[in-house]
């Protein structure tokens, strides 16, 4: 996974974060991968907790979160993809004039959110079925915010469900909202802003609010791996 994730075009993938606030990463986890990353939701002992989002106003369907320690895909994830968007990240909190820097490693990084008291793991799964949807939001869990984070499809649109797209809304300063539709296939990632990002207006950088969700799954059923590199409160 390391070699894979090294070996990725980051050139072009930062291109395209900073154009629109996402990219994506097709093909990084092969059919059998995302069916046996999916078929992790019904293994109990894996997750520290499970959120039924209609419970908390959050929409419909529920997800889980791991327990340490990971899953070793989602930890060799986790780990590889860490630095080459801490490079990113430092750019962009140099470009918004934001004062936090990201170390190199993520172990580093963690150390940090651990120090604070954010030392849960963030890493999810979610689940959805027909009629579900995720509304907009942003992952922060504390003090130490990590301003990318990924997600991977483990399930066929057209296929295992239909609807239930990835969307993402950018709200621009004085301007009406902008809203995206991310078009993945399974086995694809997307990697996206948390919840800022710088963009060139005439008077220079100026920051950009995203959030981000799921629509209304229209029929089947959906899986989702979340990673997001801050651990929580």
């Amino acid at each position: 996974m390391a070699v894979h994730v090294a070996g990725l075009d980051w050139q072009a993938i930062g291109d395209e974060l900073n154009a629109h606030g996402y990219a994506i990463l097709p093909g990084m986890l092969t059919a059998e991968e995302c069916a046996a990353m999916a078929a992790q939701y019904a293994q109990p002992q894996l997750f520290r907790s499970r959120v039924v989002m209609s419970q908390h106003g959050f929409g419909s369907g529920e997800y889980q979160y791991f327990r340490y320690p990971l899953p070793s895909t989602i930890s060799a994830l986790r780990n590889a993809l860490y630095g080459p968007l801490a490079h990113i990240a430092n750019r962009w909190h140099e470009l918004m004039d934001l004062p936090d820097r990201f170390p190199a490693e993520h172990t580093d990084f963690l150390a940090r959110c651990h120090a604070a008291g954010q030392q849960r793991p963030t890493p999810l799964l979610l689940q959805y079925a027909q009629g579900d949807y995720n509304c907009l939001h942003q992952d922060l869990y504390g003090e130490h915010v990590f301003p990318l984070q990924a997600a991977v499809l483990l399930s066929q649109p057209g296929k295992d469900f239909d609807g239930g797209e990835f969307v993402l809304t950018e709200q621009r300063p004085r301007m009406q909202s902008r809203v995206e539709v991310v078009p993945l296939k399974r086995g694809d990632m997307v990697i996206f802003a948390v919840n800022h990002r710088p963009v060139q207006g005439t008077r220079g950088i100026y920051r950009v609010n995203l959030r981000h969700g799921v629509s209304r799954l229209r029929k089947g059923k959906r899986h989702t791996l979340g990673i997001i590199f801050h651990d929580a409160n």
